[in-house]
C-alpha cells in the first residue's frame, strides 16, 4: 500500500477510473469541491470514468441525482448501482404472473424512492415476514437498530427465506449527524452468519464491475477503483483483479484501524489517499 497525496500522481498509469459515490464524491447531500476538480481533470485527460455505487436506488435515479450534487451526467460512461443489479435480477427471475411470490420489503418509508423500487417487479408485497417467500432488503426501517431485526431474521431463517440485499454496504457517511450510519448490508451480514441465504450483486461481487464496464474493451491493467470501504470498494477491486485507491475521508478515517483491518482481513489497497483530490 503506497501513500499518495493526489490522484495526479497515478493519472498517467490508468485509462479507466471506477469511482465510488458516498464518502468519495459526496456526503449524500453535497458534492465535495475536491471531487469536482478531480473529475474535471480526469475528463480533460480523456479518462474513462465509471460510477459503481452500493446504493439501493435504481441506476437512473442515481444518474438524475448527480446534477443536484454538482456533477455532470456526461462526465461518466456508465453509472451502476447495487439496487439496479438486484432489481434486474428479481425482474428476470420472477416472471410467473399466475404464481406470484410473496415479498417482504424492508425500506425506509421516509425516503421518496422506497416504494418506487417496486415498480415493474412481479410480487405480492406482504406486511409480515411469516407470509413471505423472499425478502427484499433496500434501506433500514426508520428508527430500528440492527439488533431489532433479529426476531424477523429468526422467522426468515426457520422458513429458509432468501434475502436479496440491494445495498451490501455495512455503513456509510451521514452528513446530517456527522457520523457513520449502518446500511442494509449489516443486516444481510447478520442473516448470513445465522445461516441464512443472502444474495448481493453490488460490491464486492464481480458482476457489478463487469456490467458497468461492458461498454468498452476494458484493459484491467489500466483500470483503478477509488473508494472508501475496505470491505466493498477495495475487496471488490481485488476480486475484479484491478488496482485500487482507499480514500481515508469516508468510512475509514483512522490509519491504525485501517492497518489492523488490512492485517486481519487480508484486504489490501494499492494506494491510500486522504481524499479524492488532485
Amino acid at each position: 500500500m503506497k501513500k499518495i497525496k493526489s490522484i495526479e500522481e497515478i493519472i498517467n498509469d490508468y485509462d479507466n477510473f471506477i469511482i465510488d459515490q458516498w464518502g468519495v464524491m459526496h456526503d449524500g447531500t453535497f458534492g465535495y469541491d475536491h471531487a469536482f476538480h478531480s473529475i474535471n481533470i480526469l475528463n480533460s485527460n480523456n479518462k474513462n470514468l465509471f460510477i459503481i455505487s452500493n446504493s439501493s436506488k435504481r441506476s437512473q435515479l442515481s444518474i438524475d441525482t448527480l446534477p443536484k450534487l454538482g456533477f455532470k451526467k456526461n462526465s461518466f460512461i456508465n453509472t451502476m448501482t447495487s439496487g439496479e443489479m438486484i432489481w434486474q435480477l428479481l425482474k428476470n427471475n420472477f416472471l410467473d404472473e399466475k404464481n406470484k411470490k410473496n415479498c417482504f420489503h424492508i425500506y425506509d418509508e421516509e425516503k421518496e424512492d422506497g416504494l418506487d423500487f417496486r415498480d415493474g417487479l412481479n410480487f405480492n408485497f406482504v406486511e409480515k415476514v411469516e407470509e413471505a417467500d423472499l425478502i427484499l432488503a433496500c434501506t433500514p426501517f426508520v428508527k430500528l437498530q440492527p439488533i431489532d431485526y433479529i426476531p424477523t431474521l429468526e422467522v426468515a431463517y426457520k422458513k429458509q427465506i432468501t434475502m436479496y440485499c440491494a445495498n451490501p454496504d455495512f455503513e456509510t457517511v451521514e452528513s446530517s449527524i456527522n457520523n457513520n450510519i449502518f446500511c442494509m448490508g449489516a443486516i444481510g451480514e447478520i442473516y448470513k452468519k445465522m445461516g441464512g441465504n443472502v444474495i448481493i450483486k453490488g460490491k464486492p461481487d464481480v458482476s457489478i464491475y463487469t456490467e458497468t464496464t461492458n461498454r468498452i474493451n476494458l484493459e484491467k491493467k489500466r483500470t483503478v477503483a477509488i473508494g472508501d470501504s475496505l470491505f466493498h470498494d477495495i475487496q471488490g477491486a481485488n476480486n475484479f483483479e484491478i488496482d485500487s485507491v482507499l480514500v481515508k475521508s469516508g468510512i475509514h478515517k483512522d490509519i491504525n484501524k485501517i492497518n489492523n483491518l488490512i492485517k486481519n482481513h487480508q484486504i489490501t489497497p494499492t494506494y491510500i489517499i486522504d481524499k479524492f483530490s488532485i
